[in-house]
């Protein structure tokens, strides 16, 4: 546009996407005069004054105040306006990298819950789940009287110790060996483990028998009986572990008696007798590449 061209308060507003309200308390504050008033005082823009406006709008929306941006620009040099921009632009990288995480993780809470609300409860499914990223702690230890709460509390610990830059807001879940499902033993995990996309180990892609119970942490008992009956009565046998998680819990329930578990238990076909079993499925996930440890 030709320089001898100028905007009224209202054209001007309507190109700069803010309302005309707030270019008047822009002038006041001494942020951003319109470079002519006609006879009758109304206010007139050019069209390069709206690389000063989106700049204002943009330095607020970080939160820096008109005092602070007015200060910027009445003391402004190229040198002083770049400083200032490369500091804003840290400080807008740590905000990028904060709501990354906090998008992953509501992400996380969100994707069981919807899962859940589709569900029969009642009944037992087998299914295939490919394989997801998990990252999986240590055998536990239930020695000398220990019990499942300091095993959740050395796997926080170890957690802290090998990746020191992790994100421990993931919801934690217990992994059951084959063995101990096969002889009943389903009082306390071997491993826990959660749900995380950079996960070097994961849970493996296979068919699963799937059910579901209503009841507080640790009243499972009764699920697993079922699910194992079932398991045998259709022709099935297990051939890995089982993963217990509960995707209805205290983030969506008031009720503690009234969490919502799930419990998969990795099944296969019978075999044969004199066959060999075939392996659980399994796909390779993506390679990682050493984020957790570098944070």
């Amino acid at each position: 546009m030709p320089s001898n061209k100028l905007w009224s308060t209202s054209q001007f507003a309507k190109f700069a996407r803010i309302s005309r309200f707030r270019l008047i308390d822009y002038d006041e504050f001494g942020l951003l005069s319109p470079v002519k008033r006609g006879e009758n005082n109304y206010r007139y823009y050019q069209s390069s004054q709206l690389a000063v406006v989106n700049l204002i709008r943009t330095l607020q929306r970080l939160g820096i105040t008109l005092e602070e941006i007015k200060k910027l620009k009445d003391s402004r040099t190229p040198e002083s306006t770049v400083d200032f921009i490369a500091q804003q632009m840290a400080e807008v990288n740590k905000k990028v990298e904060y709501w990354v995480a906090a998008r992953k993780f509501l992400q996380n809470i969100q994707k069981p819950i919807v899962e859940a609300l589709s569900v029969n409860e009642k009944e037992i499914t087998i299914e295939f789940k490919p394989a997801e990223a998990i990252i999986l702690g240590d055998l536990n230890d239930y020695s000398r009287g220990r019990d499942d709460f300091d095993a959740l509390s050395d796997f926080y610990y170890a957690m802290l110790k090998k990746y020191p830059g992790i994100d421990m807001n993931y919801a934690v879940w217990g992994r059951f060996s084959e063995n101990r499902i096969k002889n009943g033993d389903w009082k306390w995990p071997d491993r826990f483990y959660f749900y995380n996309p950079e996960g070097f180990d994961q849970k493996p892609a296979a068919l699963y028998a799937i059910g579901y119970k209503r009841g507080g942490y640790g009243q499972h008992a009764d699920l697993y009986e079922r699910l194992t009956s079932y398991i045998d009565t259709y022709g099935f046998e297990i051939c890995g572990d089982a993963y217990e998680e509960y995707p209805l819990n205290e983030v969506c329930i008031a009720d503690e008696y009234n969490y919502l578990m799930r419990v998969m238990i990795t099944v296969q076909k019978k075999q044969p007798e004199g066959t060999q079993p075939k392996p659980v499925l399994s796909t390779p996930l993506p390679q990682r590449l050493g984020r957790l440890n570098r944070r």
